[in-house]
Protein backbone atom coordinates (compact mmCIF):
# COMPACT_ATOMS: atom_id res chain seq x y z
CA UNK A 1 0.00 0.00 0.00
CA UNK A 2 3.08 2.03 1.00
CA UNK A 3 3.24 5.00 2.84
CA UNK A 4 0.48 6.78 4.50
CA UNK A 5 -0.81 9.88 2.84
CA UNK A 6 -1.45 12.52 5.28
CA UNK A 7 -5.00 13.11 4.41
CA UNK A 8 -5.48 10.07 6.34
CA UNK A 9 -4.69 11.74 9.15
CA UNK A 10 -7.74 14.16 8.98
CA UNK A 11 -11.60 13.38 8.85
CA UNK A 12 -11.43 12.44 4.97
CA UNK A 13 -10.63 9.43 3.72
CA UNK A 14 -10.25 7.36 0.18
CA UNK A 15 -13.46 5.82 -0.29
CA UNK A 16 -11.43 2.83 -1.25
CA UNK A 17 -10.18 3.01 2.65
CA UNK A 18 -13.47 2.86 3.85
CA UNK A 19 -14.90 0.06 1.42
CA UNK A 20 -12.11 -1.95 2.61
CA UNK A 21 -12.30 -1.57 6.02
CA UNK A 22 -16.01 -1.99 5.95
CA UNK A 23 -14.96 -5.50 3.60
CA UNK A 24 -13.43 -6.94 6.43
CA UNK A 25 -15.48 -6.28 9.34
CA UNK A 26 -18.09 -8.60 7.56
CA UNK A 27 -15.92 -10.45 5.88
CA UNK A 28 -14.14 -12.22 8.46
CA UNK A 29 -14.91 -12.39 12.28
CA UNK A 30 -12.38 -9.02 13.09
CA UNK A 31 -13.32 -7.05 15.89
CA UNK A 32 -13.00 -2.85 14.94
CA UNK A 33 -9.66 -2.91 16.95
CA UNK A 34 -8.57 -5.55 14.63
CA UNK A 35 -9.27 -4.35 11.83
CA UNK A 36 -7.29 -0.66 12.87
CA UNK A 37 -4.22 -2.75 13.17
CA UNK A 38 -4.64 -4.70 10.11
CA UNK A 39 -4.86 -1.27 8.46
CA UNK A 40 -2.26 0.39 10.69
CA UNK A 41 0.10 -2.48 9.29
CA UNK A 42 -0.70 -1.17 5.71
CA UNK A 43 0.13 2.00 6.79
CA UNK A 44 -3.40 3.89 7.13
CA UNK A 45 -3.97 5.28 10.24
CA UNK A 46 -7.79 5.25 11.32
CA UNK A 47 -9.13 4.96 15.09
CA UNK A 48 -11.92 1.43 15.56
CA UNK A 49 -14.33 4.01 16.16
CA UNK A 50 -14.12 5.68 13.18
CA UNK A 51 -14.32 1.71 11.19
CA UNK A 52 -17.52 1.44 13.37
CA UNK A 53 -19.06 4.33 12.28
CA UNK A 54 -18.35 3.60 8.61
CA UNK A 55 -19.75 0.08 9.26
CA UNK A 56 -23.09 1.30 10.75
CA UNK A 57 -23.31 4.45 7.53
CA UNK A 58 -22.14 1.72 4.40
CA UNK A 59 -22.88 -1.66 5.80
CA UNK A 60 -26.37 -1.85 5.18
CA UNK A 61 -26.11 0.29 1.90
CA UNK A 62 -23.58 -2.02 0.71
CA UNK A 63 -25.67 -4.75 1.83
CA UNK A 64 -28.54 -3.77 -0.24
CA UNK A 65 -26.75 -3.30 -3.33
CA UNK A 66 -25.54 -6.78 -3.65
CA UNK A 67 -29.06 -8.00 -3.05
CA UNK A 68 -30.03 -6.30 -5.86
CA UNK A 69 -27.43 -8.54 -8.11
CA UNK A 70 -28.21 -10.57 -9.45
CA UNK A 71 -32.29 -11.21 -9.51
CA UNK A 72 -33.05 -13.73 -6.56
CA UNK A 73 -34.16 -17.15 -7.85
CA UNK A 74 -37.53 -18.58 -7.61
CA UNK A 75 -37.46 -21.43 -4.73
CA UNK A 76 -37.23 -19.75 -1.83
CA UNK A 77 -35.95 -21.17 1.91
CA UNK A 78 -36.72 -20.24 5.43
CA UNK A 79 -35.75 -21.42 8.40
CA UNK A 80 -35.42 -20.03 12.03
CA UNK A 81 -33.21 -20.03 15.07
CA UNK A 82 -33.08 -18.90 18.40
CA UNK A 83 -30.43 -16.56 19.67
CA UNK A 84 -29.47 -15.50 22.66
CA UNK A 85 -29.33 -11.71 23.33
CA UNK A 86 -28.52 -10.33 26.53
CA UNK A 87 -29.79 -13.72 28.24
CA UNK A 88 -32.94 -13.74 26.23
CA UNK A 89 -34.13 -16.03 23.58
CA UNK A 90 -34.78 -14.84 20.55
CA UNK A 91 -35.62 -16.08 16.75
CA UNK A 92 -33.99 -15.33 14.28
CA UNK A 93 -35.49 -16.13 10.35
CA UNK A 94 -34.07 -16.23 7.36
CA UNK A 95 -34.98 -16.56 3.99
CA UNK A 96 -32.14 -17.84 1.40
CA UNK A 97 -32.92 -18.79 -2.52
CA UNK A 98 -31.67 -22.18 -4.25
CA UNK A 99 -28.10 -20.44 -5.23
CA UNK A 100 -27.92 -20.11 -1.52
CA UNK A 101 -28.17 -16.47 -1.50
CA UNK A 102 -29.79 -14.71 1.24
CA UNK A 103 -32.67 -12.90 0.94
CA UNK A 104 -33.19 -11.13 3.91
CA UNK A 105 -33.37 -11.62 8.16
CA UNK A 106 -35.38 -10.57 10.79
CA UNK A 107 -34.86 -10.85 14.39
CA UNK A 108 -38.13 -11.27 16.35
CA UNK A 109 -39.74 -12.57 19.85
CA UNK A 110 -41.81 -15.53 18.96
CA UNK A 111 -42.08 -18.03 15.83
CA UNK A 112 -45.45 -18.20 15.88
CA UNK A 113 -48.24 -16.83 13.29
CA UNK A 114 -47.75 -13.45 13.24
CA UNK A 115 -43.88 -13.74 13.23
CA UNK A 116 -44.00 -15.74 10.21
CA UNK A 117 -46.41 -14.25 8.52
CA UNK A 118 -44.42 -10.34 9.23
CA UNK A 119 -41.53 -12.37 7.61
CA UNK A 120 -43.56 -13.22 4.43
CA UNK A 121 -44.33 -10.05 4.03
CA UNK A 122 -41.44 -8.16 4.77
CA UNK A 123 -39.79 -10.61 2.23
CA UNK A 124 -42.03 -9.83 -0.77
CA UNK A 125 -41.65 -6.11 0.18
CA UNK A 126 -37.98 -6.43 -0.12
CA UNK A 127 -37.43 -8.69 -3.00
CA UNK A 128 -40.58 -6.84 -4.66
CA UNK A 129 -41.31 -10.23 -6.50
CA UNK A 130 -43.24 -13.65 -5.41
CA UNK A 131 -41.22 -17.36 -5.93
CA UNK A 132 -42.43 -20.18 -7.52
CA UNK A 133 -41.83 -22.46 -4.69
CA UNK A 134 -41.31 -21.90 -0.84
CA UNK A 135 -39.59 -24.48 1.33
CA UNK A 136 -40.31 -24.50 4.96
CA UNK A 137 -39.65 -27.00 7.84
CA UNK A 138 -42.48 -28.64 9.78
CA UNK A 139 -43.31 -25.40 12.07
CA UNK A 140 -47.19 -25.26 11.62
CA UNK A 141 -46.38 -21.08 11.58
CA UNK A 142 -45.23 -21.55 8.14
CA UNK A 143 -48.12 -22.95 6.89
CA UNK A 144 -50.55 -20.40 8.11
CA UNK A 145 -49.05 -17.26 6.87
CA UNK A 146 -48.34 -18.55 3.36
CA UNK A 147 -51.94 -19.32 3.26
CA UNK A 148 -52.88 -15.54 4.17
CA UNK A 149 -49.78 -14.33 2.15
CA UNK A 150 -49.30 -15.77 -0.48
CA UNK A 151 -51.46 -18.30 -1.23
CA UNK A 152 -50.62 -18.87 -4.90
CA UNK A 153 -47.33 -20.39 -4.34
CA UNK A 154 -46.52 -23.70 -4.31
CA UNK A 155 -45.44 -24.79 -0.46
CA UNK A 156 -43.56 -27.65 0.92
CA UNK A 157 -43.02 -28.36 4.25
CA UNK A 158 -40.17 -30.87 4.86
CA UNK A 159 -37.50 -31.03 7.31
CA UNK A 160 -35.02 -32.77 4.90
CA UNK A 161 -35.60 -30.38 2.29
CA UNK A 162 -34.53 -27.41 4.14
CA UNK A 163 -30.82 -27.90 4.13
CA UNK A 164 -30.04 -24.16 2.23
CA UNK A 165 -31.73 -22.69 4.54
CA UNK A 166 -30.39 -23.97 7.71
CA UNK A 167 -26.01 -24.70 6.41
CA UNK A 168 -26.62 -20.79 5.59
CA UNK A 169 -26.93 -20.24 9.83
CA UNK A 170 -23.37 -21.39 10.16
CA UNK A 171 -21.51 -18.62 9.28
CA UNK A 172 -23.84 -16.30 11.60
CA UNK A 173 -22.95 -18.97 14.37
CA UNK A 174 -19.36 -18.33 14.22
CA UNK A 175 -19.60 -14.53 13.88
CA UNK A 176 -22.10 -14.86 17.15
CA UNK A 177 -18.92 -17.05 18.90
CA UNK A 178 -16.38 -14.44 17.83
CA UNK A 179 -18.17 -11.55 19.31
CA UNK A 180 -19.50 -13.10 22.07
CA UNK A 181 -22.85 -13.17 21.54
CA UNK A 182 -24.83 -10.00 20.55
CA UNK A 183 -25.90 -6.81 23.27
CA UNK A 184 -29.31 -6.00 22.23
CA UNK A 185 -31.86 -6.98 19.55
CA UNK A 186 -31.65 -3.64 17.65
CA UNK A 187 -27.86 -4.26 17.20
CA UNK A 188 -28.16 -8.26 16.26
CA UNK A 189 -30.75 -6.48 13.19
CA UNK A 190 -28.43 -4.08 12.02
CA UNK A 191 -25.00 -6.52 11.85
CA UNK A 192 -26.69 -9.20 10.87
CA UNK A 193 -28.61 -7.57 8.19
CA UNK A 194 -25.44 -6.10 6.51
CA UNK A 195 -23.63 -8.90 7.16
CA UNK A 196 -25.87 -11.75 5.38
CA UNK A 197 -25.44 -9.16 2.19
CA UNK A 198 -21.85 -8.95 2.25
CA UNK A 199 -20.42 -11.94 3.49
CA UNK A 200 -22.41 -14.61 1.41
CA UNK A 201 -21.02 -13.04 -1.89
CA UNK A 202 -17.61 -13.75 -0.67
CA UNK A 203 -18.13 -17.69 0.31
CA UNK A 204 -18.66 -19.52 -3.04
CA UNK A 205 -18.97 -22.81 -3.05
CA UNK A 206 -15.53 -23.82 -3.63
CA UNK A 207 -15.71 -27.77 -3.30
CA UNK A 208 -17.46 -27.93 -6.22
CA UNK A 209 -14.97 -25.30 -8.22
CA UNK A 210 -11.32 -26.11 -9.32
CA UNK A 211 -8.71 -23.43 -8.02
CA UNK A 212 -8.77 -21.44 -11.59
CA UNK A 213 -12.33 -21.38 -11.56
CA UNK A 214 -12.63 -20.25 -7.68
CA UNK A 215 -10.16 -17.66 -8.60
CA UNK A 216 -11.78 -16.21 -11.38
CA UNK A 217 -15.12 -16.26 -9.91
CA UNK A 218 -13.93 -14.14 -6.82
CA UNK A 219 -12.35 -11.73 -9.23
CA UNK A 220 -15.52 -11.28 -10.40
CA UNK A 221 -17.39 -11.00 -7.22
CA UNK A 222 -14.25 -7.85 -6.31
CA UNK A 223 -15.33 -6.36 -9.37
CA UNK A 224 -19.30 -6.04 -8.25
CA UNK A 225 -18.13 -4.96 -4.86
CA UNK A 226 -15.89 -2.02 -6.63
CA UNK A 227 -18.85 -1.47 -8.34
CA UNK A 228 -21.47 -1.17 -5.45
CA UNK A 229 -19.14 0.53 -3.31
CA UNK A 230 -18.00 3.30 -6.09
CA UNK A 231 -13.88 2.13 -6.56
CA UNK A 232 -13.98 0.62 -9.93
CA UNK A 233 -11.57 2.07 -11.41
CA UNK A 234 -9.86 3.74 -8.63
CA UNK A 235 -6.13 2.90 -7.61
CA UNK A 236 -5.64 0.39 -4.80
CA UNK A 237 -4.94 2.47 -1.15
CA UNK A 238 -6.23 -0.31 0.92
Amino acid sequence: MGSASPSYRGHRYPVEVISHCVWLHFRFPLSFREVEELMLERGVIVSYETIRRWCLKFGQQYANSLRRRPRPGDKWHLDEVFVKINGEQKYLWRAVDQDGMVLDILVQNRRDKTAARRFFRRLVKTTRTVPRVVVTDKLRSYGAAHREVMPSVEHRSHKGLNNRAENSHQPTRQRERAMKGFRSAGGAQRFLSAFSGISPPFRPRRHLMTAPDYRTEMQHRFTTWEQVTGTAGLSTTA
